[in-house]
């Protein structure tokens, strides 16, 4: 099943939060991969909407139990689990043109 979230993004964050997701999606790419594998996500991509009263992330996720992946994550000791909660923390605060910052299929 497919579970999507929409966050608004505190436009003074943006830049940080699109930074962290290609990281995630570059150089961590690795890590972010184990841990969907813990989370029993099969796969979780994130777009960036410019919407009217400012940026808009869109996370995809598809996994059977979203319950069980959302706990994961929130309990994950991993570094990569713990810097993407801060980033995303700090930055949530509401889409016509999206970048794709982040595509990740477990395999």
């Amino acid at each position: 099943m497919i579970h999507l979230v929409a966050r608004r993004i505190d436009p003074d964050h943006l830049d940080r939060v699109v930074e962290w997701l290609r990281t995630v999606n570059g150089p961590r790419r690795q890590e972010a991969l184990a841990s969907l594998a813990a989370e029993r996500v099969r796969h979780e991509t994130a777009m960036i909407l410019d919407g009217a009263d400012g940026p808009v992330l869109v996370y995809a996720m598809e996994t059977d139990d979203i319950a069980h992946s959302r706990a994961v994550a929130d309990m994950s000791p991993r570094a990569i689990d713990a810097e993407h909660r801060a980033v995303m923390r700090a930055a949530d605060a509401g889409g016509v043109d999206g970048d794709i910052v982040l595509d990740l299929r477990a395999e």
